[in-house]
């Protein structure tokens, strides 16, 4: 068992999501930085869809009852094992009674901290992401214990990733949505030709942007929505969901993010930046 001494702000188990239930209202949840938990589990040879601890922001504090192997990655936080500072994306051996702690936070947004074999809280739905009413909670608390298989050797084929970090791209890749053809010239100049600042609304539901572009008179029914979908409401707007957010909407959807992109939007807080590239 890991126990959770200290929980953070919003600390998760998060796996690849929840599909096949979008139709009930369901959101696909699952890791927001896809890209970098697929590299912490990578390197503990998992499969890619076992589940890890999402840490947002203020991390927690962590001890261990059995010998199990870890990796962390995506945002960059100070992290010690024992009081000894510990590296991204490599693999370290923990021992009964190891604590590992997160300090400060010093580039991102989103981390990424993965056990051999996964952790092995319950499934829902298929899944054993935090969602809430879905699960009984959304996100962890203090005293809370998370089960682990115990593992005494692992010998990983490879022991540190140097990855192309998804922490300093602004830019995020965009197909045209369903709506696209609704924008009009100044519309599409505003959205392609500047930068957007993230408002100080955003969560693993929803990220909003500072600027607005021109709004619109667009009446639309209700329609399906995903992770990554763009939409624009009527005063200008600019609203991405994200892994928890709605299945379905009635503003017009006019972009949609790549995978990559929804990683790397991921990683921004309140005051950074980004900027849309058409592909």
């Amino acid at each position: 068992m890991l126990k959770v001494l200290k929980s953070g702000l919003f600390t998760t188990i998060q796996d690849a999501g929840r599909f096949g239930y979008l139709n009930k209202g369901v959101p696909v949840a699952g890791f927001m930085d896809t890209a970098s938990a697929h590299k912490v589990n990578q390197l503990l040879e998992n499969a890619v869809d076992s589940a890890v601890m999402e840490i947002t922001m203020t991390g927690p504090t962590l001890e261990f009852d059995s010998p199990t192997f870890i990796c962390i990655g995506g945002a960059k936080h100070s992290v010690t094992l024992n009081n000894n500072p510990i590296g991204h994306f490599q693999v370290h051996k923990v021992s009964p009674g190891d604590i590992v702690s997160y300090g400060k936070l010093e580039k991102g947004f989103r981390s990424y901290l993965a056990v051999k074999n996964g952790f092995k809280t319950d499934k829902i739905l298929g899944s054993r992401s935090l969602y809430a009413p879905v699960t009984p909670k959304s996100h962890l608390e203090d005293s809370e214990t998370i089960p682990y298989d115990s593992c005494e050797v692992f010998f990983p084929k490879i022991v540190e990733l140097k990855v192309d970090s998804v922490l300093d791209n602004k830019v995020l890749n965009v197909s045209k949505g369903p709506e696209y053809e609704l924008l009009g010239d100044k519309q599409l100049e505003t959205l392609f030709f500047q930068d957007f600042t993230i408002a100080n609304e955003n969560d693993r539901m929803a990220y909003q942007l500072v600027e607005h572009v021109e709004g619109h008179k667009v009446s639309m029914l209700t329609s399906a929505t995903l992770p990554g979908t763009v939409q624009l409401t009527p005063s200008g707007k600019i609203m991405i969901l994200m892994k928890d957010g709605q299945t379905t909407g009635g503003y017009p959807r006019i972009f949609q993010l790549s995978d990559n992109a929804i990683s790397i939007l991921a990683q921004k807080k309140f005051g950074d930046t980004i900027s849309f590239k058409l592909t």
